[in-house]
């Protein structure tokens, strides 16, 4: 895993991370356990957010937490599932507010084309060993992410950051509220939708601000 692998303007945005311990350290850990285990995403696809959502072209930021850790789902973007998989549960729960809240019905698992839109699909930590939810944090890509997110707060204005549940919600503290739309809910899990995920509109409210900033809406179909 080296710097070089991630798109152009991130890399120039994110310069001075490359330079700092952690990421060594980081970069090592991650080549060591793909190398040991099976670990998701494949390699080529660990910066995928960045590929399809340059920094300049970001207008809406969803945190994850880490990458599915099951074969074949995850393709380095936060909620989104390869080709046309059976969506996951919280992914589920996502396109069930979507159609409540926008009257869209949605199918495709495959979310790149937000991302091609400018929704940086970001898994705060990038990386994840089969089978073995939360393996790789506290690794040094919390570090590496949160920079990526205080990035974008300082450099952009009018974007939208949507922040479903408690570790998503805990960045809040990374982005310039009076910059920025900042929505935050519980997270979408079966365990917790209920409580607050369900009924926030978090496309509408997106889209209706995006506009307001004299942006262009994002086509969440």
């Amino acid at each position: 895993m080296t710097d070089n692998q991630i798109e152009f303007s991130w890399r120039s945005q994110l310069a001075e991370e490359f330079r700092q311990p952690y990421w060594e350290s980081l970069a090592d850990f991650v080549r060591t356990e793909y190398v040991r285990h099976t670990c998701f995403p494949a390699t080529e696809d660990i910066f995928r957010a960045f590929e399809l959502t340059p920094f300049d072209k970001v207008r809406a930021v969803i945190l994850a937490q880490d990458p599915y850790h099951s074969d074949g789902a995850a393709i380095g973007l936060g909620f989104s599932l390869s080709g046309n998989k059976k969506a996951q549960p919280s992914l589920r729960n996502i396109f069930r507010e979507l159609e409540s809240d926008l009257g869209v019905e949605r199918k495709h698992t495959d979310l790149s084309d937000w991302a091609a839109q400018g929704v940086l699909l970001l898994n705060c930590v990038m990386t994840v060993r089969k089978g073995k939810a939360g393996s790789h944090r506290g690794k040094g890509w919390e570090q590496f992410t949160d920079s990526a997110i205080r990035h974008l707060s300082a450099q952009h204005k009018g974007l939208v950051f949507i922040l479903w549940g408690d570790y998503a919600r805990a960045k809040r503290t990374q982005v310039d509220a009076q910059k920025h739309l900042v929505i935050e809910s519980r997270h979408p899990s079966p365990r917790r939708a209920h409580e607050g995920f369900f009924g926030s509109r978090p496309f509408s409210r997106a889209n209706t601000y995006l506009e307001k900033m004299g942006k262009a809406p994002i086509n969440w179909a």
